[in-house]
This record gives C-alpha cells, structure tokens and sequence, in this order.
C-alpha cells in the first residue's frame, strides 16, 4: 500500500464521518425543537392546575380586607 493510498482512504474516512457529524447535528437540532415544545406544553399544563388548585382553595375570610 503505497503513501498516496493511505492519504486517500484517510480522506475518505473523514468525508464519511463529516457526513455522519452533519447528520447528527440535524438529528440534535431536531431534538432540542420537540424537547423545547414538551418544555412548553409543561408550562401551560403547570400554569392549567395552579389555576385549578389555586380557585378551589376556600377564601380566609378578612385576609384581603383592609
């Protein structure tokens, strides 16, 4: 095996996994949006039942009277 073939199947090699790196990066991005849309579902789900739990709390009376 001569030099300029260990040259060229090294640069294969490296085209290859920037292909791969490319198509993880997509991958990861796609990830980061569903989990940023999850995130926010949990905040409108925890806004939903503090508003809930909050309104069938029974009232002290005198507590909001100046």
């Amino acid at each position: 095996m001569s030099v300029t073939d260990r040259i060229l199947g090294a640069l294969t090699t490296v085209i290859r996994m920037n292909d791969r790196v490319e198509q993880m990066a997509v991958l990861m991005q796609d990830q980061q949006r569903r989990l940023e849309a999850l995130n926010a579902r949990v905040i409108r789900l925890e806004t939903v039942l503090e508003l809930t739990l909050r309104r069938d709390l029974p009232r002290i009376s005198g507590a909001d009277d100046s």
